[in-house]
């Protein structure tokens, strides 16, 4: 019988992912997880602060200053 292309595709994502794939360490994902949390919130306070700086720019170019 002739094989498919699609499932010998599959085949072989599946024996990339079983055997050729290097899968991280449980610490070195607890590692990489910190940091993108650590780089999320940074990036958050510095959106945060444009935006109070872009507000307050605003609110002083249309005079809604309070």
């Amino acid at each position: 019988m002739k094989k498919y292309k699609i499932l010998t595709d599959i085949e072989e994502s599946y024996n990339e992912l079983v055997h050729k794939v290097s899968w991280p360490t449980k610490s070195e994902l607890v590692n990489s997880t910190i940091v993108v949390m650590v780089a999320s919130v940074i990036a958050a306070l510095i959106l945060w602060l444009i935006d109070l700086f872009l507000n307050f720019v605003m609110g002083q170019v249309y005079g809604l200053a309070g």
